[in-house]
């Protein structure tokens, strides 16, 4: 199967990200791209947004043309999965056979998490990760009326509003007692059920999952009480896990995810991990060990590991960042609000307009803007610096951010 200076495993957008930096930074040597599905890299967030609509069609989602990486000699393995890693002899196994490297950049992302119950395999049950994902789902909407979305967070929701768009009857499944509940204060949270149910979602919190119901195909959702919920459609939008078992198999540190250092190096030799499966200590998470599945953390790890590559070793410090968009309403997030101590509203939720500024020990730790961009793109400097302004300052929406920095 050959042998590559730096083989990268996964072709979402760390490891594109991660070809294209080497190849910015004047790296030579060869590079190789495997990935288990048989698509050029892509833009992974449009999936559950413009390109679930209608919107946006599959080659504008691409991250480069083909050309650019034939021009640039990066070899596409596609539709090729890792089985195995093998850190002594510096080569990995697919069903292919064997490709040898000299160093990995393990990109993998992640699978989507299933519930424990059964009725996973049944037509008309879909996960929202790739495209082949979304293409199953769309060739179904003709025939789908009525749609369950089970779990409560971005993909469920930014679901929920296309499918609401397009017409369906659908029904939001969440277990704990809000919505975004992992993501966002509490305030947030209610802003947003109460704009998916005036768009006629039937947002349910609490509720347990049972198991899903159907022969061939599915008829509905049964919960832990023993109702059910008719569906004709089921989305299950519960989180991912990621993929590393080979590299946990060949040693690898690591859990829940593979535990890197602040270099985004494994506890193997000469192999990196970046993005959703990167295990790491965050410093605007006040050093919390955690995965960050975002687009801004696959491109940021790729490219500080292919600068070290090429001699420039810097430490990860990039502040998180991530969206969505639920039907008007875009949702931009600097930070991480982890651990938050107190909260402070800049603007009124009733005008649609508005930013939620979090705090810990005082300090600015992160910021949610609905349909507020300056705020956004000035709270970054707060974020960074860990500026600790008076709360009514941080509250008049007469004050720019970026004087309280």
């Amino acid at each position: 199967m050959g042998q590559y200076d730096v083989l990268i495993v996964g072709a979402g957008h760390a490891g594109a990200q991660a070809a294209i930096a080497l190849r910015q930074a004047k790296f030579e040597g060869t590079i190789a791209i495997v990935g288990d599905e048989p698509e050029l890299p892509y833009e992974r967030p449009p999936l559950s947004k413009d390109y679930l609509a209608g919107e946006k069609t599959f080659e504008r989602l691409l991250i480069r043309p083909p050309a650019f990486w034939e021009e640039r000699n990066v070899t596409m393995l596609l539709g090729q999965r890792v089985t195995a890693v093998d850190p002594a002899a510096h080569n990995v196994t697919t069903a292919a056979g064997a490709i040898g490297y000299g160093k990995l950049i393990w990109a993998a992302g992640g699978t989507p998490r299933r519930l424990s119950c059964g009725g996973h395999d049944l037509i008309g049950v879909h996960a929202v990760r790739t495209r082949a994902d979304v293409d199953r789902l769309m060739t179904e909407l003709d025939s789908t009326n009525r749609v369950v979305v089970i779990g409560g967070g971005y993909i469920g929701l930014e679901a929920a509003a296309v499918l609401t768009k397009l017409g369906k009857h659908v029904t939001v499944l969440e277990a704990l007692d809000r919505v975004l509940a992992r993501v966002a204060g509490e305030p947030l949270s209610r802003f947003y059920e109460a704009e998916h149910r005036a768009h006629g979602v039937e947002v349910r919190l609490n509720e347990m999952v049972d198991c899903i119901l159907g022969e061939k195909g599915v008829t509905g959702v049964q919960l832990a009480d023993g109702e059910v919920v008719p569906a004709d459609m089921v989305i299950v939008g519960i989180g991912i896990i990621p993929e590393v078992a080979p590299l946990i198999a060949a040693g690898a540190a690591g859990g829940n995810g593979v535990a890197v250092d602040d270099h985004c190096r494994t506890s193997l030799p000469d192999i990196f991990a970046v993005g959703d499966c990167a295990l790491h200590a965050n410093g605007f998470a006040g050093g919390a060990v955690m995965r960050v599945e975002s687009v801004q953390n696959a491109n940021d790890m790729a490219t500080l590991v292919a600068k070290g590559i090429m001699g420039d070793d810097q430490p990860y410090h990039a502040v998180p960042w991530f969206w969505s968009n639920q039907y008007d309403l875009k949702l931009q997030t600097v930070g991480l609000s982890t651990g938050y101590d107190a909260v402070v509203m800049r603007g009124d939720p009733a005008t649609r307009s508005f930013s939620m500024v979090y705090l810990r020990a005082g300090k600015v730790i992160a910021l949610d803007c609905v349909n507020m961009t300056r705020d956004y793109v000035q709270g970054r400097a707060l974020v960074l610096a860990g500026a600790a302004p008076d709360a009514m300052r941080i509250a008049d929406t007469a004050t720019p951010l970026k004087e309280l920095a």
